[in-house]
């Protein structure tokens, strides 16, 4: 299908059955694995593909051999431990034991694998947060100790890539960008819901830096079903990725699924480099959103009907960001070229394409499709040479 990267997630580090036991850990399961990591990295790189690895450094679980030996590396205070969360506490790496143990840790994984990214997470609040034997506050210093942290791994290690995961999106600030590569948006892989997360966190972050996965047809999070083409055309617009199991597909969606993955391959250029355009709406229901390459001779459009919208008859496509002296062709730009729509008759622009200047596309606009409810069409925009 395509897949440039496999990253192998929670579960391989000694007494990680469950998730009450074994963060703190990190060593690869002996039980599990008997000869390391090393068969299954060597499977993944012989595939042509790079190997990740989930890791979780700043948290640790009470049942794990690491709480057990040290106690007082937990962040606590008033003589009390934290109240659980997710069964885990906190590490606290403004004590130089825990954050030489962590450094020691990743360092030896890091040297022994040839992994090419490392998905770093964080998943509780820091509640009662205090340090060294007093409980005194403890969150700045162990906010920059994990600075710190990843500073060092990145000098060690600097071809690795590292995702801020953080439960979701709890984790997006400017000092964890100038340490990371990109951020993992939200744990919530609805598109529908996906489609807002990812509008106004680019708000702050262009798409190359946003996480964003095709799950499974039926959302674990929401229980929505969506067609393939509205959850892949969703991520599109980020740093794009698979989080669905694959062996559960048929033929025709994994010539699909290969379809978006090549059509993200060919576009990434474009998203990751061009200026992100909206268009407002008079119906809420609808969105239009795109990227434009920096000398505007190319754009990519996605229009999405997110709800049923206020009006039986669509308005019209207005797009932004388009030399308004140069003329341009658009087309619907496959996979994303068959919405569901609630109209015999659309557009003849769909089927043919139409050749505009940017001032007439960007004041005049295009008839609409009509779009059913949770549907996404995709637009390809480009230059006419004069």
């Amino acid at each position: 299908m395509g897949v440039e990267r496999y990253v192998l997630d929670d579960g391989w580090f000694r007494h990680r059955r469950d998730d009450s036991a074994g963060l703190g850990d990190w060593y690869v399961d002996e039980g599990v694995w008997p000869d390391g990591l090393h068969p299954l990295v060597q499977e993944v790189r012989a595939r042509g593909m790079e190997f990740g690895l989930w890791v979780e450094p700043e948290m640790v679980n009470p049942d794990s051999d690491l709480a057990r030996a040290h106690p007082d590396w937990i962040l606590q205070t008033g003589g009390r431990m934290p109240i659980p969360s997710r069964q885990q506490q906190v590490l606290d790496l403004a004590h130089p034991g825990a954050y030489a143990y962590i450094l020691e840790r990743l360092d030896a994984l890091l040297t022994e694998y040839p992994i090419s990214y490392l998905k770093w997470d964080h998943n509780r609040d820091l509640v009662d947060a205090g340090h060294g034997p007093d409980g005194v506050p403890g969150v700045h210093a162990q906010t920059r100790a994990v600075y710190r942290l990843i500073d060092e791994v990145r000098a060690r290690h600097p071809h690795v890539e590292v995702e801020s995961c953080s439960s979701g999106g709890l984790r997006v600030d400017l000092e964890i960008l100038e340490r990371t590569d990109r951020i993992w948006g939200s744990d919530m892989t609805d598109p529908l819901e996906r489609q807002q997360i990812q509008r106004f966190t680019a708000q702050l972050l262009p798409p190359e830096l946003v996480g964003a996965h095709v799950a499974a047809p039926r959302s674990h999070s929401t229980a929505r079903t969506h067609d393939l083409s509205f959850r892949a055309g969703t991520a599109l617009f980020g740093s794009f990725g698979i989080e669905w199991d694959v062996t559960t597909t048929g033929p025709e969606e994994r010539k699909e699924l290969a379809a978006w993955v090549q059509l993200y391959k060919d576009v990434r250029g474009l998203i990751h480099t061009g200026t992100v355009v909206r268009a407002d709406q008079h119906d809420p229901s609808f969105a239009l959103h795109g990227a434009v390459a920096p000398d505007r001779s190319d754009a990519l459009y996605a229009l999405v009907q997110l709800a049923t919208p206020v009006t039986s008859v669509p308005g019209r496509l207005r797009l932004p960001g388009l030399d308004p002296d140069h003329r341009y062709r658009v087309v619907v730009q496959p996979p994303g070229d068959r919405p569901s729509l609630r109209q015999r008759r659309p557009p003849g622009w769909l089927a043919r394409g139409v050749e505009l200047p940017g001032r007439a596309l960007a004041e005049a606009g295009l008839r609409a499709p009509a779009l059913n409810p949770e549907q996404l069409l995709l637009l390809r925009v480009t230059e006419v040479p004069s």
